[in-house]
């Protein structure tokens, strides 16, 4: 049991932090619940976990801060859940880190099922998500430093990056003038296929474009291509 995936259960609601603990351990994993976003920071701080399970809706700090908030500090793998019907929330999710969603109520087999799929794909990443570290990348005038999640332009003003900013960034830095569909760029970055109104990689590129273009409504460093997808129309310079 000591190897065993540990999970931390955020939600304000009791019987579902209860229930859904006991619904994963006796499934050979392990479950720590926390009821905010306070009492999930002390236990993040006293324990090691593999995966967060959190609800969007939360007294005080709500999840989608949470996530966001914990997106530009740690690579730990967050589903979050979500009122049934609030696609907002689904989709600013993945955009701001989230690497799976669930609506309420939900299965709780569907639950473990989407835990052990991202926890799968965390490990299978691992060594992509990683091919940047300790190095930096220069293009288009802008230096990416990966440890630290920022880019600094040449005059040293810095502007930090979430998780999902550098994941689809480091895809974007690894294939120069290389023309990826949505399709692609979504394996790279989460490991699962898009739907047919998924704009989960639309909305990502959009927030990125905000962080690296000079202007951001006439991109000139991630273009996009008519029915191809989106490119990185720069080189790179990969330094150790």
């Amino acid at each position: 049991m000591g190897d065993a995936p540990h999970i931390l259960v955020v939600d304000d609601h009791r019987q579902i932090r209860e229930s859904v603990t006991r619904f994963l351990e006796r499934n050979g994993m392990r479950a720590t619940a926390a009821k905010d976003a306070h009492e999930m920071d002390v236990k993040l701080a006293g324990g090691h976990f593999d995966l967060i399970v959190l609800d969007v809706m939360m007294p005080g700090e709500d999840g989608l801060s949470v996530c966001q908030r914990l997106s530009t500090k740690r690579r730990l793998p967050i589903i979050m859940l979500t009122a049934l019907g609030l696609e907002t929330d689904r989709i600013v999710g993945l955009e701001i880190g989230a690497d799976d969603y669930l609506p309420k109520p939900f299965n709780p087999r569907e639950l473990l099922a989407r835990i052990r799929a991202v926890l799968r794909r965390a490990s299978l990443a691992e060594p992509e998500a990683c091919s940047l570290a300790g190095k930096t990348a220069r293009f288009a005038g802008l230096t990416l430093n990966a440890d630290a999640h920022f880019i600094e332009d040449p005059y040293g003003n810095r502007v930090q990056l979430t998780t999902a900013d550098l994941r689809l960034l480091t895809v974007l830095l690894e294939r120069p003038h290389t023309i990826l569909s949505r399709d692609q760029l979504l394996d790279l970055t989460a490991g699962r296929s898009a739907g047919p109104l998924d704009r989960t990689i639309d909305n990502q590129i959009s927030r990125l474009r905000r962080k690296v273009e000079p202007d951001p409504l006439r991109p000139s460093i991630i273009t996009t291509v008519r029915n191809g997808g989106y490119c990185l129309a720069a080189d790179v310079e990969v330094i150790d």
